[in-house]
């Protein structure tokens, strides 16, 4: 009886290089958010699109990636660039890579927000590249539901115009919302919307604009000084009209 044949080994799959598969290109985008409690909403810098696609539509600011830039330096470079703001507290929210979801071809954005107290705000509004808008965000839902949000900007008449935004940038703006409102409660992310020292009150009118309703006085302030996360600066308000409240800071360096 004839012994039976070896099989023939498996000649080695041969590695494909990278040129054998598409290349899609990646994009930043960061949704600046500030805390307007006079207004009772978070507002957004939007920059007006001057090319196509969306020519004419608002966009959140962004831009592509370099091929040798890391993402957060990426978005940081943008916000530098576009709304002239350095040093500012930034998170990486999601990544956004529906297929169609730029017409010019495969895009894949890596979405961010960024949080500054209004007063820095207004200042890198006033001084931003290019047309922008201070857009203030209507958002249509509770809680942490989720979904876009209507982006509105208000004329110095007291007029409000509805913005149209390019791509899918009032989904990211909405998830943004989203984040922030589920994070305010075991983080402190919220501070960020802070200037460096503020009062108990402040610090609530932060948290009643991001969440989009009412806090009880005293149980938030019995929360947040069980918390741990203030230190009492020894100083009061001033050129204020009315008993001057004391002022706190965040006593922790960094939010997480």
């Amino acid at each position: 009886m004839k012994p039976k044949p070896k099989p023939k080994a498996k000649a080695p799959a041969k590695r494909r290089g990278l040129g054998a598969y598409p290349r899609p290109s990646v994009t930043v985008d960061v949704v600046l958010l500030a805390a307007v409690p006079a207004r009772s909403a978070l507002h957004a810098l939007v920059v007006r699109r001057s090319e196509p696609p969306f020519g004419g539509r608002w966009a959140l600011p962004g831009g592509f990636v370099g091929i040798d830039e890391p993402l957060d330096a990426a978005a940081r470079r943008v916000v530098r660039e576009k709304a002239r703001l350095a040093d500012v507290f930034m998170e990486q929210l999601y990544t956004f890579g529906s297929p169609r979801r730029d017409p010019r071809g495969r895009v894949i954005t890596v979405a961010y927000y960024a949080l500054v107290d209004e007063a820095r705000f207004r200042q890198a509004a006033a001084e931003a590249k290019g047309e922008v808008a201070v857009a203030r965000l209507d958002v249509g839902w509770e809680g942490e539901t989720g979904g876009p949000v209507d982006v509105v900007s208000e004329h110095e008449s007291g007029a409000a115009l509805p913005l149209l935004l390019a791509f899918d940038h009032g989904e990211i703006v909405g998830m943004a919302v989203k984040r922030l409102r589920g994070k305010l409660d075991y983080t402190p992310v919220g501070f960020q919307l802070l200037p460096p020292s503020f009062t108990l009150r402040q610090l609530q009118d932060v948290h009643e604009t991001v969440l989009g309703r009412p806090l009880n006085k005293d149980s938030f302030r019995r929360r947040i000084l069980a918390s741990g996360l203030l230190d009492a600066t020894g100083e009061r308000q001033d050129d204020v009209d009315h008993r001057p409240a004391e002022l706190y800071r965040f006593g922790r360096q960094s939010a997480t």
